[in-house]
């Protein structure tokens, strides 16, 4: 029996105006998965996300999230945005932060069993000491830390992380990686993860897409990362593909 697959896409295009954003992705990624999502700067890979999670409508091609349609089940997704909007100066402790992927809306007063909720969260990250820190005091690392407990405090079945490295030093990354490894096999989420670190991509993850609008990869890290692959979706030739770009 075929596993049930977690994202799927058929002839998937994005248009923003004149500018083709994503082209004919076609691709189903099972349920249980470790996705990395790799491609040069400007492939498409954000947009990609922001269409699972609903906040971009395709021009045309067909997109299930978790067997719907995008947006229908928004707290079964944890997202990890690449690049934080919010005011630094904004007078908020990083446990309201975390219970905000909760309540979906800025919370008011902590309730006990959602206070529970969150502190686990912040656990699961190794970032419990955080709780009562004001966000404006969050070193970039610990702030990611944060996010990450956001994403998982309702246990979600799928995780989407844009660059969920950002700000993290080696050791703390290392940390992260086994942490979402950890979640995924306890839980039997499905992970999916834009990374730049191809060496990331081939010893973590489980099945690959690799893109510039359009797919030039998809499937077994060893596949989808082959020379081929990456030549054609990076556009130029052979060289050593294997540390970060």
């Amino acid at each position: 029996m075929m596993q049930e697959a977690a994202i799927e896409t058929q002839g998937l295009r994005v248009r923003f105006g004149d500018f083709v954003a994503l082209d004919n992705l076609t691709m189903q990624i099972p349920s249980g998965s470790f996705l990395a999502v790799v491609g040069p700067n400007g492939a498409g890979k954000s947009t990609f996300m922001k269409t699972l999670l609903g906040l971009v409508t395709p021009e045309s091609g067909q997109v299930r999230v978790l067997g719907k349609p995008p947006g229908s089940t928004p707290t079964q997704i944890g997202y990890v945005p690449q690049i934080k909007t919010f005011d630094r100066s904004f007078p908020a402790l990083a446990v309201e932060l975390v219970l905000s992927g909760v309540r979906r809306a800025w919370p008011g007063p902590l309730r006990a069993p959602e206070r529970k909720l969150a502190l686990e969260a912040l656990e699961r990250v190794g970032a419990e000491r955080l709780a009562e820190r004001a966000l404006g005091r969050l070193s970039g690392g610990e702030l990611q830390r944060v996010y990450l407990a956001r994403a998982l405090v309702r246990r979600p079945e799928l995780i989407l992380l844009d660059e969920p490295a950002t700000g993290i030093d080696a050791l703390g990354e290392k940390d992260m990686y086994h942490m979402l490894e950890a979640y995924r096999k306890e839980s039997g989420a499905t992970i999916a993860m834009i990374t730049h670190d191809f060496d990331v991509a081939r010893y973590h993850a489980s099945y690959v897409i690799v893109m510039n609008r359009t797919l030039y990869g998809c499937g077994h890290p060893s596949a989808a990362l082959c020379e081929d692959c990456l030549s054609r979706a990076y556009g130029h030739g052979k060289h050593d593909h294997k540390r970060t770009l």
